[in-house]
């Protein structure tokens, strides 16, 4: 693992954010016409036909992936089973200025778990970095006026998303611990895809659960289609292929401060979408989130 940033791997790191940003604008697009844990079984089942071509060998008996069943199984809860489920859930019962604040609390995740369960030293950089990064997305989040962030409250649906970054940084970490079988470690899609066919049956049972449980329905349509095909594509393959590389090139205390430019996209996205121009706060805030990944990342 190389802890030095580069630009290549900046741009490899920017990827997964702005890809996610569009995955919470689509899951809020989507709330009425699919349950949101649903939405995370259909989006990985189709992820999974999608990678069959390309590391469909995975599923043969000595692939690699039945001998360390236990790791990728734990991969597949944390990234598969629960982050976008806990995200698409909270999307429906949070508004979705609590759900990017909230989830804006990632490096501090990231920091804290490396520490307590992976023994890993949190430098003064870090720190700072981290107070940086933070104070950019409130700013984001506030509109540049941070009284009102004064007078938001929190709502069990928040809860959720605490839950959602925790199980990320959790999976984060795992990526980079030694023990894969290096035939399927060496190939991108096949470790993605071992993680795939375990995560399903997580996601698969909590599905279960949502329709036993719940007054569900599936509204089928172009709409649904477009998104499933969206966030299957882009935030599922192409972010986790991205994020995978990040993680492994500078570790998940850094990679995890580009997540905070996630609300920065999707303030971005929102203003396109609304016809809104970008105003001066925007711009400060930037300047803070990347002034964190900056001094984080420093030796």
């Amino acid at each position: 693992m190389d802890q030095r940033l580069n630009l290549r791997t900046a741009f490899v790191l920017t990827i997964p954010p702005l890809l996610w940003a569009g995955n919470a604008v689509v899951g809020r697009l989507v709330t009425e016409l699919v349950p949101p844990v649903t939405l995370n079984f259909l989006r990985w089942a189709l992820a999974f036909v999608l990678l069959l071509p390309l590391a469909g060998w995975v599923l043969r008996r000595g692939s690699g992936l039945w001998q360390n069943w236990r790791r990728f199984a734990l991969l597949g809860l944390l990234g598969v089973g629960c982050y976008n489920a806990l995200l698409y859930l909270a999307l429906k019962t949070s508004t979705p200025l609590n759900v990017t604040l909230v989830a804006a609390s990632s490096p501090v995740w990231m920091l804290g778990i490396g520490a307590l369960f992976f023994r890993q030293r949190i430098t003064s950089r870090q720190m700072t970095g981290a107070v940086l990064s933070i104070a950019g997305v409130l700013l984001v989040l506030g509109r540049g006026d941070w009284q009102l962030l004064l007078q938001m409250r929190l709502v069990p649906g928040d809860l959720y998303v605490l839950l959602a970054t925790a199980a990320w940084a959790f999976y984060s970490w795992l990526l980079i611990r030694p023990g894969d079988p290096s035939q399927i470690r060496g190939d991108w899609a096949a470790f993605l895809m071992a993680q795939v066919v375990l995560g399903l049956g997580w996601s698969g049972l909590f599905a279960a659960g949502e329709w036993a449980t719940g007054d569900t329905h599936i509204q089928w349509g172009w709409p649904l289609a477009a998104a499933l095909v969206y966030v299957a594509i882009g935030p599922a393959i192409l972010a986790y292929r991205c994020w995978g590389i990040g993680v492994q090139r500078v570790g998940p205390n850094i990679a995890g401060f580009f997540v905070n430019l996630t609300p920065l996209f999707a303030a971005v996205l929102s203003a396109a979408f609304l016809g809104e121009l970008p105003h001066l706060y925007h711009a400060v805030a930037f300047v803070l989130i990347v002034g964190g990944i900056v001094v984080s990342s420093r030796r």
